[in-house]
């Protein structure tokens, strides 16, 4: 609790073991336990004479809107990216019927290192296609979001994005460019992106994020539709 307090901007500067021992109702050896764990992970720092204090905090990146991480984390600092590979690709036939291209069909293939500040936070491996993903390239694919881009090159709005996420691991490439251990975890985002009315599939991503300097954050609502099952429709489990 203490962790999502940090990373939501509720605890902020000095944190007091006596403070914090009668917020959670626990004794101070029990704080002390959970400050080192943070101090671990580097969301504070602890010093004999200076204190505990808060110095760092998770980025959050929302899945509510169909935003870039630039667009996403402006409140957060820079973010800035290092293009390593922007190219002509023969996609794998997956990723090609995806992206509804024919076979033998090129696609544009970008991956970058994405920074906040000077810190990596994802390594994002990218699939366009060839009609919107060769102008783009002459764009500024350094500073801009490859989302920004795609409608400045398409004159188009973006439309929807299917996404989803797993856990996973760094493997030893992803590992030495995001800065951590390999196996380290990491999340991995999968997301399709689509535009304009017909929704037409422009851009595959695979983003690999470093768990312990973002997490991700989504805002759902109940299906008007729903409906609680009736007393005899529980399930056993359920029943007292």
């Amino acid at each position: 609790m203490l962790r999502r307090g940090i990373d939501r901007g509720d605890h902020t500067g000095a944190l007091h073991e006596q403070t914090l021992s009668h917020e959670f109702g626990v004794s101070r050896n029990v704080v002390r336990d959970a400050l080192s764990i943070l101090a671990g992970e580097g969301l504070i720092d602890r010093s004999p004479r200076v204190g505990t204090h808060v110095v760092r905090r998770r980025a959050v990146h929302g899945l509510d809107a169909l935003r870039g991480l630039k667009e996403t984390l402006s409140g957060h600092g820079e973010v800035r990216n290092e293009v390593r590979v922007a190219t002509l690709v023969r996609p794998p036939a997956s990723i090609a019927h995806r992206l509804r291209l024919e076979t033998g069909d090129d696609a544009v293939y970008i991956e970058r290192t994405r920074y906040l500040g000077d810190e990596p936070l994802s390594l994002d491996l990218t699939y366009l296609v060839p009609d919107l993903g060769i102008p783009l390239l002459e764009h500024d694919i350094e500073s801009t979001d490859v989302f920004a881009l795609l409608e400045q090159v398409s004159g188009r709005r973006l439309h929807s994005a299917e996404q989803s996420v797993e856990a996973a691991v760094a493997d030893p490439h992803s590992a030495a460019v995001l800065g951590i251990a390999a196996g380290s975890a990491v999340l991995l985002l999968e997301r399709l992106a689509c535009i304009g009315p017909d929704a037409r599939p422009v851009d595959l991503e695979y983003i690999r994020m470093r768990g312990d300097r973002i997490s991700l954050h989504t805002k759902s609502f109940r299906d008007p539709q729903s409906r609680s099952p009736r007393p005899e429709q529980q399930p056993i489990g359920d029943l007292p």
